[in-house]
């Protein structure tokens, strides 16, 4: 295994801003970035955390991503937010729109934001606990490049196509992040960066046959989780996207996993202002407790994410060696480990 550096939350905040501040990313838009990816990293989702970084640098001087557009909005209704994100970092022009779209969901109950031409968006659970602990409900839907073959197939068809569910309680948010995907190409990139062979049954080569090689699954196909279940899915939410932000569809999506291609695929946000009593909030988290005490070893989704979390930023962060000097290059900072 390579080796590993330990760092603490803010010494990789601080690099990352350099980084970004050197190819003219603004120092807002550079925060909602850091702040995506660090978190992922602090949740134990390495797959979407720094070592996107580079890549981004990548794209912003290749001109297939913009540091500074935030978005172009169109209303269609009271409640349907059409946006063209300009080519701007994923999570700028979301959180744009999704600040938009709770202001709107306050008047009407409910706002629906459909993105195209946004980048992409990182870890799904960081934009569901910002607006679940704002008080608001959301579902958050994506597509990715086909990345995932068809139950019975053997190369890729459709996207990781993740979903998130963001519900406020009385305490933390309940939080649900998954694709519909076996595991995301994020976690094939991470073990094969560590050097890692991947579990039997995530992938396939290019060939379509099984591998735990993970530099080979790079270039086959990820199974869909569940089955034939996680394929209908997964392909659900393939068509939904599609049929409200008319992007790209299928094999014809790119730009989330290469530094050169515009990134075409669509975004789907909704927006739901509960407001269903005052003892609402209370009486789910009083239920997922019950959930919790329902067994030994029973968890809610996020909880596990959050124990990382406060481990990660009391003890550090471990990066790849090999990933640190690459953040201090782009930063044009000396390397400290």
């Amino acid at each position: 295994m390579m080796g590993v550096t330990l760092l603490k939350a803010e010494q990789i905040r601080t690099l990352a801003g350099r980084a970004l501040h050197r190819v003219g990313v603004p120092d807002e838009n550079a925060a909602l970035q850091i702040d995506l990816l660090l978190e992922a990293e602090l949740r134990g989702r390495p797959s979407h955390g720094l070592l996107r970084l580079p890549r981004l640098v990548e794209r912003i001087n290749n001109s297939v991503a913009s540091g500074t557009a935030s978005g172009i909005h169109k209303w269609r209704g009271d409640s349907l937010l059409e946006v063209d994100g300009e080519g701007g970092l994923g999570p700028v022009v979301a959180m744009k729109a999704l600040n938009e779209a709770a202001r709107r969901a306050k008047e009407a109950g409910v706002a629906v934001v459909a993105i195209r031409n946004n980048n992409h968006l990182g870890m799904l659970a960081w934009y569901a606990d910002r607006i679940a602990s704002r008080g608001f409900v959301l579902l958050g839907l994506s597509t990715s490049e086909a990345l995932v073959h068809a139950w019975g197939g053997r190369s890729a068809i459709l996207g990781t196509n993740p979903i998130a569910i963001g519900v406020p309680t009385a305490r933390e948010p309940f939080v649900l992040d998954m694709a519909t995907s076996l595991v995301s190409m994020g976690q094939i990139h991470d073990h094969a960066q560590r050097d890692q062979p991947i579990p039997e049954g995530w992938a396939v080569d290019a060939n379509g046959d099984a591998t735990t090689d993970a530099a080979a699954a790079k270039s086959g196909a990820i199974a869909p989780f569940g089955d034939a279940k996680g394929y209908a899915l997964g392909l659900a939410i393939e068509v939904l996207i599609v049929s409200l932000t008319n992007s790209a569809i299928g094999r014809d999506v790119t730009g989330t996993l290469d530094s050169t291609t515009a990134c075409n695929k669509g975004d789907l946000f909704v927006v739901v202002d509960p407001a269903m009593g005052k003892d609402l909030a209370a009486r789910i988290s009083q239920y997922l407790d019950a959930v919790r005490a329902s067994g030994d070893k029973v968890a809610v989704p996020g909880d596990r994410a959050r124990a990382t979390r406060q481990q990660k930023l009391t003890g550090g962060v471990l990066l790849p060696q090999e990933l640190w000097h690459r953040l201090c290059d782009l930063a044009g900072a000396t390397r400290q480990h």
